[in-house]
Parts: structure tokens; C-alpha cells; sequence
């Protein structure tokens, strides 16, 4: 008897996995329904072009968001609100099509500029 081979993992789930978030806060953040998602979770359906675009900028921004701190504490900083956007939550200013607000907390983070 052969081991069992384990299936891959579809890219999305692996994603939503490494930041440990709930299909809910992924949704908010990709944007899709639940139900979408855990179809693409388990390949039941192929993510749309437009979906993949979302995903990889997404991608993107998280792994820029682990360059500049540690991706355990990601979860929370994501649902708390920040001071850096009006007291607005991360994943609100994401949500709220502003992701650029965040790609320039970024920046200044990186080249110790002040904001």
C-alpha cells in the first residue's frame, strides 16, 4: 500500500493559511463571497482573470507588509485600527479601494523617511 500523496494546496488557500486569517477577513480582502472562495480553495472552480489580478497585488502587499513586520502579528494589525489612516482599520482602507495609503506607510516604513 502506497502513502497517501497529499494534494496540493491552491495558491489562495496557501496564502490565507501563511496569514492566518478566516475565509470572512479573506473575502474582505480579496474581494469575493465565501462561497467563491471556498471554491477556489478547493479547486472546484478556476479564480477569473480579474480575481487573479486581485489576488496577486494582494500577494504582493502582504509579502511587503512581512518585509516590515514580523506576518504573526499581520492578523491583528489588519482589524485594528490605525492611527496612520484616520483610525481606520487596514483591511477597511483595503476594502475601501486606498490600498495606495498603505503602499506608502510602506514606503516611508523602508526608506526611514517621515511621513
Amino acid at each position: 500500500m502506497s502513502p497517501a500523496v497529499k494534494e496540493p494546496k491552491s495558491k489562495i488557500k496557501k496564502l490565507r493559511d501563511d496569514i492566518h486569517v478566516t475565509r470572512k477577513t479573506f473575502c474582505r480582502l480579496l474581494p469575493v463571497s465565501e462561497r467563491l472562495l471556498a471554491d477556489l480553495e478547493t479547486d472546484k472552480r478556476i479564480p477569473s482573470e480579474p480575481v487573479m489580478r486581485e489576488f496577486n497585488e494582494l500577494k504582493r502587499l502582504i509579502a511587503a507588509l512581512k518585509g516590515i513586520m514580523d506576518a504573526g502579528f499581520l492578523k491583528e494589525w489588519l482589524i485594528t485600527p490605525n492611527e496612520a489612516f484616520g483610525e481606520l482599520k487596514p483591511i477597511e482602507v483595503i476594502e475601501r479601494g486606498e490600498v495606495d495609503r498603505i503602499w506608502r506607510m510602506i514606503y516611508y516604513i523602508e526608506s526611514g523617511q517621515p511621513g
